[in-house]
């Protein structure tokens, strides 16, 4: 069995997925800096996007947080003029979250900014050559899971 604290008995492709994920933290954790955003405020703002209309309930659910904290949380973002909040027009007690910036255009653009180029660099791949890493990956990933 390998020594994890060893860097020389890291295997090729165990050092390429330990640079892949720190050059992801880099690029995320540099947007995150540049707007003024904390870890959990841009997670939900990315999930608000991608789910327009999300109810606050979803936003804490994805996200792990007690109601007080995605509450809390959604008020930063509308503060911040990121998000809004729309009344359920047949229940009045619900509220549906939208994002009001475009995550495609500057500044925002940069917390996606390094997912969207690879995947621009995996559409040039072979597809066949894709899932087989696809694959491998989902395989590696289960198997640290289970070591947690």
């Amino acid at each position: 069995m390998q020594n994890s604290s060893d860097a020389s008995s890291i295997s090729d492709l165990g050092r390429a997925l330990l640079a892949y994920d720190e050059a992801r933290r880099a690029a995320t954790a540099e947007a995150r800096r540049t707007l003024s955003l904390n870890e959990l405020d841009a997670k939900a703002l990315i999930f608000v996007a991608e789910n327009p209309g999300a109810r606050p309930s979803h936003v804490r659910d994805h996200l792990g947080i007690t109601s007080a904290g995605v509450t809390t949380l959604i008020d930063r973002l509308v503060q911040r003029g990121a998000v809004r909040r729309d009344l359920d027009d047949e229940d009045r007690r619900v509220n549906h979250i939208t994002a009001t910036v475009d995550l495609d255009s500057a500044p925002w653009c940069s917390l996606r900014g390094f997912d969207n180029a690879v995947e621009a660099a995996i559409a040039e791949i072979d597809p066949a050559d894709a899932d087989r890493v696809a694959a491998v990956l989902r395989r590696l990933t289960a198997a640290g899971t289970a070591a947690g």
